[in-house]
Formats: C-alpha cells, sequence, structure tokens
C-alpha cells in the first residue's frame, strides 16, 4: 500500500494533436511537481503517443532525480506487432524504453480481446494518482480515467486548455 501512495500512472491517446504544443512542457513539469510531492514510481503503458512520451519524460527526469522509476505495464509481448502503423523509429523506442525501465509487466503473452483494458485497469489499480491526456470522451483514454475517478484517484489532466496552469 506504501508503493501505491507514491505511484503514478499515465493514461493518453496514441495521436498527440499538433494543437497540444504545450503537451511535452506541461507533463515535464507536472511529473516534477509529483516527484517534490514524493512520488517515486511512474507506471505507463507502454503505447506509441503519449505513453511513450511520459516514458521518456520520466527517463529524462531520472537523470536529476536518479530514485524515480519508470515500471511498464504492457497489455502482450511485442504489442507493435499486432498495432497498426507503427514506424521503425517508434519500434526502436519502444524497444530502447523496456530496456530502460525498472521493470516490465506483461499482463498477458498473446493478444486478446480486452487485454488493453485490462493493462489500463493494473495501470490505475497500481497507482494513487492519474496523469491522462484526454481530448476524446470515448475509447481507452476515456475509459481509464472514468475507472481511475472510480477508484478515488487525483487526476492530473495535461489537455492544454485556455487558461489551464499546471500543478
Amino acid at each position: 500500500m506504501e508503493e501505491k501512495n507514491k505511484s503514478v500512472c499515465f493514461t493518453g491517446h496514441r495521436k498527440i494533436r499538433k494543437k497540444d504544443t504545450l503537451l511535452e512542457y506541461n507533463l515535464y513539469k507536472n511529473i516534477e511537481n509529483l516527484i517534490m510531492k514524493g512520488f517515486i514510481y511512474f507506471y505507463a503503458g507502454g503505447a506509441k503517443g503519449f505513453d511513450a512520451l511520459a516514458s521518456k519524460a520520466v527517463i529524462k527526469l531520472k537523470e536529476k532525480y536518479s530514485y524515480i522509476q519508470l515500471i511498464l505495464v504492457l497489455p502482450f509481448y511485442d504489442q507493435f506487432r499486432k498495432e497498426n502503423n507503427w514506424s521503425f523509429e517508434e519500434i526502436k523506442e519502444y524497444k530502447e524504453l523496456r530496456k530502460q525501465a525498472l521493470k516490465v509487466i506483461y499482463i498477458q503473452e498473446d493478444y486478446s480481446i480486452g487485454c488493453y483494458y485490462k493493462r489500463n485497469r493494473r495501470l490505475v489499480d497500481l497507482s494513487s494518482v492519474c496523469v491522462c491526456y484526454k481530448y476524446k470522451n470515448h475509447g481507452g483514454t476515456a475509459y481509464t480515467v472514468e475507472y481511475a475517478e472510480r477508484r478515488g484517484l487525483k487526476i492530473v489532466s495535461l489537455e492544454v486548455r485556455e487558461g489551464s496552469e499546471i500543478i
């Protein structure tokens, strides 16, 4: 339970909107603020897009805060083989992030219907804060944020809106 109180999960869309130019900056600053509040463990789901961006931010911040840890929670082995449109660079980055993570948790060996939802629930169940990048009210990210809210997690939304602030 003590580890959960020091744990953060990430959820977000695979596609980063061009208009969200401050997303990377806001993500970095919010993670750093969470570190200052005592958070150590950062759980990401291994997808391209926001998951990769969040994982890279944690790895970058680890240079400054050596005690923080990235833990990947993956739905199945080599998810890029099942999902469409992974570029060579994205696959290379995925493999590199797996190497840099403290631990990699696989929900199951192979793809099956529902494995992404199982992964998303595990991310939330391991955490007390959920950092999200959500601009649609349907799909995996919306489901995960709703699940996190029901489980009582603090939600940190990174959708950049006029007047929004960094926590």
